[in-house]
């Protein structure tokens, strides 16, 4: 049994201290969590509650003739059945939203599938009853029709000439988004494609960038779809009132998304939705996009009761978005003193049943670690049926990276070059333009390379047999959004913070924290909440890393109206002029008689009669984003009897900027990594070639536990983002992307092994082996 070596203590390499920034307070709602009454979306309880299941299809690609549901109306407690024809007929047509492009067509069938089904587990109708129990069994007695069409279930085999085509109306675009693809009416002709979207990044000549090359490395490498594996089904509940408004209760990644994508699958202006947020238990990106609010409301509509509609794990499987599966061709050319002089990609990204792969945030990351005069990628965004693709931590980037850098390794074998020398002679700096074509601010990267190259873990001899120790490094270009918060100062010297961003990563004391260090406050002395679509402005959807960036500036912004407006109590108060008052460490002072200062707590308790209360806010849209850079070291130890591969060691050096709450940090950075062990090792959707999952549950699928991990050790590098008034980065990305890249090039160390498809399990490294060593 393999033995797992030592760690290191997480270690902080700080450049700016602040107040409060940078500390450590407990969580807000960590009281609420661990005593059980934070509420989450399937504790929703109220009079006259129905509750819902959905009926899925069975093939992978069918077109449905008929659904009779009159057998199941006719069961005692059945009070509504519901399908496409029950949601309006919305525009096939492109349209943008929260910054990116939705076909509403598609969209709302997925909630429920309209002329086709397109994968097993696609949604076509849905039942509410009394109780679960009565609505499982009605769905036994829903009679559908479905005339059965080959499938395809990959992206090379479905842009075949030939392939079954999943959607005739649809047309190839060309543009480097996160897309829907183009959408032909009946009237418009063409066959359709599965093409979705095809685009290309230049960068120099990369013809005369391999011709200076001394040694070029080209590969295909080859990953499956793989699920967020967040614990908490999806689930949501909806009741659509007698005066035509509907709220909606759901844990999601943000209820202004779920309202605004209900709205328009039901054509109804947003503001006649309310979108609740519940405490979200997981969701990693999965939990972006709407699969069951626009149906539970649908059956309240017909009920005139509140309907519950919640998936099992099977069904979240099935029926909701893993990442994309990947084939990925590379070729990267060196000269003999190590300098890149060129490289290519091509991308071929499966956006499940419907477009919209991470393609494009693929390509965007793909050699964005790297300086490099002369690059060209291609994306393809490529529809097959299987379930519509969703976001995944750092969408579209790890699959990227697995292939860009363990071509890397490859070229520093055969340069037999130091593999973190390699990348801080080529690693991208202040002012390299990236393939897409912008240029970097200041960021981290070679400061994560110098900090990795100085860790006990890489100088450390790795010693005994079948062991090796890789390398990978990864980058997310992090995002950023509308934000709105709220700060009303109350009477004991107290915060009370409304903003809107769903926390699923402790964003709510990151903002408190904000806050606080603007106030100079203690952070406790802030107390946050999560406000719904009618509480607290428009605040776009949790995800890429982004809330403690745009949030975060959001709660400075209102905490400077704070101070701005206790700057003139205090001069109403002294009968003083404003410019002879000035906020400093947490109290307000004359600027030149130190007799007159109040503190925070001592001001507060004179606001409401000396004025009234003060409320600060602000809603931004913040630019400046900054870009988060990750080198990872791993041990591990191959088994030659059975392909198993054990993580003795692992340490992730990332820059963050600034670690707002180093905790948290270290804890995203280790979940990332931890979640990349999983796609590295085991995780992947395994499909029939019907098309059938035949691993939809945690027994089956895979998941590392804490038996399959050591101590994950953690350096944060501290290079802080220009861009915000704390220096903040987003953090909860970009830890994932070096994992599957560092563990191949660990296991090619280790046995001689160079694998191009994920995972790494022990039959498919078993297999390696046989086939390196000539075994049958």
């Amino acid at each position: 049994m393999a033995t797992r070596t030592k760690h290191e203590p997480n270690v902080v390499l700080s450049t700016q201290d602040f107040g409060v920034v940078g500390t450590r307070p407990t969580r807000h709602d960590a009281l609420d969590k661990v005593t059980g009454r934070a509420q989450y979306g399937d504790d929703v309880q109220m009079p006259g509650l129905l509750y819902g299941k959905m009926l899925r299809s069975p093939h992978a690609h069918a077109r449905i003739k008929s659904i009779d549901s009159s057998r199941a109306l006719a069961l005692p407690g059945v009070k509504a059945v519901a399908t496409s024809a029950d949601l309006p007929q919305v525009s096939g047509k492109v349209a943008d939203l929260e910054g990116g492009f939705f076909n509403f067509l598609f969209l709302s069938n997925n909630c429920l599938a309209g002329e086709k089904a397109l994968y097993v587990g696609h949604a076509v109708a849905a039942v509410a009853a009394t109780n679960p129990e009565i609505a499982e069994e009605a769905l036994s007695l829903i009679d559908v029709a479905y005339d059965v069409l080959p499938a395809v279930l990959s992206g090379p085999e479905a842009i075949k000439e030939g392939a079954p085509i999943l959607h005739e109306h649809l047309a190839t675009t060309s543009t480097p988004t996160v897309g829907a693809g183009g959408y032909r009416d009946g009237n418009e002709g063409g066959k359709g494609s599965n093409l979705a979207n095809k685009f290309e990044f230049r960068l120099g000549d990369v013809v005369e960038g391999f011709q200076q090359a001394d040694v070029i490395v080209e590969r295909e490498y080859r990953t499956e779809p793989v699920h967020q594996g967040y614990i908490e089904p999806h689930g949501a509940t909806a009741l659509w009132s007698a005066d035509g408004t509907i709220t909606i209760w759901s844990s999601s990644q943000g209820q202004f998304a779920i309202r605004d994508l209900t709205a328009r699958i039901l054509d109804i202006p947003e503001s006649r939705i309310k979108a609740i947020p519940m405490e979200i238990g997981g969701g990693f990106g999965g939990k972006t996009l709407v699969y069951l609010e626009p149906v539970a409301a649908v059956l309240s509509r017909k009920t005139g009761h509140p309907v519950k509609l919640l998936m099992d794990r099977a069904e979240v499987f099935m029926g909701t978005g893993p990442t994309s599966g990947t084939n990925i061709s590379v070729k990267i050319g060196a000269t003999k003193e190590g300098r890149i002089t060129a490289a290519e990609a091509r991308l071929v990204y499966e956006a499940g049943a419907y477009p919209g792969s991470p393609v494009a945030p693929g390509s965007q990351c793909i050699f964005a670690p790297y300086d490099i005069a002369n690059v060209y990628v291609e994306g393809l965004d490529v529809v097959v049926n299987t379930p519509k693709s969703a976001a995944y931590r750092a969408p579209g980037a790890p699959a990227a990276a697995f292939a860009a850098e363990s071509a890397i390794d490859e070229v520093c074998e055969r340069l037999d070059m130091d593999p973190i020398e390699f990348r801080l002679l080529n690693g991208a700096k202040e002012g390299t333009r990236r393939v897409p074509g912008p240029m970097f601010p200041r960021i981290g990267y070679l400061e994560t390379l110098q900090a990795a190259k100085e860790h006990p873990h890489y100088n450390e001899p790795i010693e005994g047999p079948n062991r090796g120790r890789g390398v990978a490094s990864g980058f997310w270009f992090n995002g950023t959004g509308p934000a709105s918060a709220t700060a009303s100062v109350t009477s004991d010297g107290t915060v009370s913070l409304v903003e809107g961003s769903a926390d699923i990563g402790g964003s709510r004391t990151v903002a408190a924290m904000q806050l606080a260090e603007v106030l100079g406050i203690l952070a406790e002395d802030v107390h946050p909440s999560v406000g719904d679509t009618d509480s607290i402005g428009y605040t776009s959807v949790t995800g890429g890393s982004s809330v403690a960036f745009k949030t975060g500036w959001a709660c400075y912004e209102a905490g400077q109206d704070i101070k701005r407006q206790l700057v003139e109590r205090a001069a109403k108060i002294w009968e003083i002029g404003v410019e002879d008052v000035e906020y400093r460490d947490g109290a307000v002072r004359h600027t030149s008689d130190p007799e007159l200062t109040m503190s925070f707590k001592e001001l507060a308790a004179r606001l409401n009669a000396t004025g009234g209360p003060v409320v600060g806010r602000a809603t931004v849209d913040p630019r400046g984003v900054g870009g988060a850079f990750a080198t990872h070291i791993v041990d591990v130890e191959v088994d030659p009897e059975t392909g198993k591969v054990t993580i003795l060691r692992y340490t992730a050096v990332q820059d963050v900027g600034k670690a707002v709450h180093p905790t948290y940090v270290e804890g995203q950075i280790q979940g990332g990594v931890a979640q990349g062990i999983g796609w590295a090792l085991n995780e992947e959707y395994v499909f029939s070639d019907e098309g059938r999952m035949m691993n939809p549950t945690f027994l089956d699928y895979r998941m590392p536990t804490a038996l399959d991990l050591p101590m994950l050790d953690t350096v944060i590098v501290e290079v802080a983002n220009p861009g915000h008034p704390f220096g903040v980065r987003g953090v909860g990305e970009v830890p994932i992307v070096p994992c599957m890249a560092a563990i191949s090039n660990a296991i090619h160390q280790a046995t001689g092994l160079r694998l191009h498809e994920l995972p790494m399990s022990p039959g498919r490294v078993l297999g390696a082996l046989h086939a390196k060593n000539g075994s049958p």
